[in-house]
């Protein structure tokens, strides 16, 4: 018995080392690859499909300020406020989940959280999933920050089939780079996030057009001042997208 918990405090020892190492690594170097996109890709494979895989890595000044607040809006009100989790959040999801029996689940996964999903572990819902999801998000908010935490997140965010990154899907459904989307297309955009392979920004169903009418409005309460390292990102995005225009 000594025998084996000697082994298993190790081998979480050893987790936690190359866990806070590679976390620590990523806060200087773009994820070139993340488990999200590995799985889609043995996915597909399986299936015998070819899927193009479209990804081009932007920093989060080369962001419309109108996608980052569409996307706090819808995916994380109080990203700004939290630790990585959203403890109302997810009080209000289990009140929601029991009233309604299992059917209509709702989560309180915050951005955080998704990005850690995203990068380092699986989309498939179960305990050991969120528990990981949770500790990888105590990390990122402890090394890397908020800023990080949603370049990387709007980096590797998975926008359709093989659509990895806000500039390839603002490429691929408006023909204009992440720099000059629009409140609408940007709303547009966030909207497609919870279901991204069964939405279309660009030709959007009623209810993804609903859906984002509402996280338009809602967007424009959203204050990015916490992220200005440079008065850029506080300004309206107007003003931003003027300044960048040829």
């Amino acid at each position: 018995m000594r025998w084996l918990v000697r082994g298993v405090v190790r081998l979480a020892g050893a987790f936690v080392l190359a866990s806070v190492a590679l976390v620590a690594l990523l806060r200087f170097v773009d994820p070139p690859f993340t488990s999200l996109m590995g799985i889609r890709a043995a996915e597909a494979a399986l299936a015998g499909r070819h899927v193009v895989v479209r990804r081009r890595w932007v920093g989060l000044d080369a962001v419309s300020p109108a996608l980052i607040r569409s996307v706090i809006a819808s995916e994380d009100a109080r990203f700004f406020t939290h630790w990585g989790i959203d403890v109302e959040a997810a009080r209000q999801a289990a009140a929601y989940n029991a009233r309604h029996r299992g059917r209509r689940l709702r989560g309180a996964s915050t951005i955080t959280m998704q990005c850690a999903r995203s990068v380092f572990l699986w989309p498939a819902r179960s305990w050991p999933r969120k528990v990981m999801e949770t500790y990888f998000a105590l990390l990122l908010e402890t090394l890397w920050g908020k800023r990080r935490i949603l370049e990387v997140y709007l980096n590797v965010a998975e926008w359709g089939d093989g659509v990895y990154g806000v500039e390839a899907a603002a490429e691929l459904y408006f023909g204009v780079p992440a720099a000059r989307l629009d409140a609408r297309t940007a709303a547009l955009l966030a909207a497609a996030l919870p279901s991204p392979r069964r939405s279309n920004p660009s030709a959007p169903s009623a209810g993804l057009a609903a859906r984002a009418a509402a996280i338009e409005a809602r967007a424009v309460g959203v204050r990015l001042e916490p992220l200005a390292e440079r008065a850029a990102l506080a300004r309206e995005p107007e003003r931003l997208l003027r300044s960048r225009a040829p």
